[in-house]
């Protein structure tokens, strides 16, 4: 059994996974940012971080002049930093660009981002980026967290004050409805007598009408 053994093998061998490690601290070092599985993110996170923080301290001695006599870099360290990472250009990268942005920082130069599940063997994966070269998360690195709203089913007071509040706020809407229907209804009753007078105002009384009233009074 493992037990108290620091670190994950991730089902390598020891020199599979340095290969590995290195690989992924040399694109880490080149791109400013990976996206692999989370157990491997949190394993590379301690390694980057202890070369940064030795490529720091190179660059203050070369600053500060605590070399031997005629030294301009700090050759041994350089020389260490450089048969880990598998790229020479890399290591100029980490000490001309990466250096002077993070040199302030006294610690976490990296951070690691979960990203989820990955279809197919629903692994868990990460993101895992410099600090100070990435301040710009994207919005699918990070998962959204919705809020949790209380819903008024837990409480049963809250729950009865709003059917009170719903059943008033109805009752007044069919008061409301009721009074413009009634205000409608007197509105167009008065025009509806003007317009009857009107219409027989306009039909003017032919003479067979006439007539017809001289023999009923005749009668």
């Amino acid at each position: 059994m493992r037990q108290r053994v620091k670190g994950r093998k991730l089902n390598r061998t020891s020199s599979h996974r340095r290969a590995m490690f290195r690989n992924m601290l040399t694109s880490l070092f080149e791109h400013k940012r990976i996206h692999t599985t989370e157990a491997k993110a949190k394993e590379l996170r301690p390694i980057a971080e202890r070369v940064i923080t030795r490529a720091i301290k190179a660059v203050r001695r070369e600053t500060q002049g605590l070399l031997s006599e005629g030294a301009k870099h700090d050759l041994n360290t350089r020389r260490l930093i450089g048969s880990y990472l598998m790229k020479k250009s890399v290591v100029d990268i980490l000490f001309d660009e990466i250096v002077p942005e993070v040199g302030e920082r006294q610690g976490g130069y990296t951070r690691v981002v979960k990203t989820g599940i990955r279809r197919g063997d629903a692994g868990r994966t990460a993101l895992i980026e410099l600090v100070d070269y990435n301040t710009e998360i994207d919005e699918t690195a990070r998962p959204n967290k919705k809020k949790k709203v209380k819903s008024a089913s837990a409480n049963p007071v809250a729950k009865a004050g709003t059917e009170k509040e719903e059943i008033t706020d109805t009752a007044e809407n069919n008061n409301e409805e009721e009074v413009s229907e009634v205000e409608t209804a007197t509105e167009e009753t008065p025009v509806q007598e003007s317009e009857t007078k009107e219409d027989s105002a306009a039909t003017p009384k032919t003479d067979d009408d006439s007539e017809n009233t001289k023999n009923e009074k005749s009668e």
